[in-house]
């Protein structure tokens, strides 16, 4: 109890203050009333993916395995 932990949780670092320890599995609720979050809130949202646009296929239906090669060195610029 009292114990202060900092863990990264997705792209954001969490710090969580233990008040007390569960003696049983439960619901939500009553486990969050077992820590205290001291994570301070966000001032504005940020964006979740910084991945560049996929590129668009020029053509009809499914690309063949030539056309997938030529993308993914448009991609990644290697194939490996």
């Amino acid at each position: 109890p009292q114990d202060v932990l900092t863990f990264p949780q997705a792209k954001q670092i969490r710090v969580a203050r233990i008040v007390a320890v569960g003696t049983r599995r439960g619901p939500a609720p009553e486990a969050q009333a077992l820590y205290e979050d001291l994570t301070e809130p966000q001032t504005k949202p940020q964006k979740q993916d910084n991945f560049p646009p996929a590129p668009r296929f020029e053509g009809k239906g499914r690309p063949t395995k030539r056309d997938r090669r030529k993308l993914d060195l448009k991609r990644f610029g290697t194939l490996e």
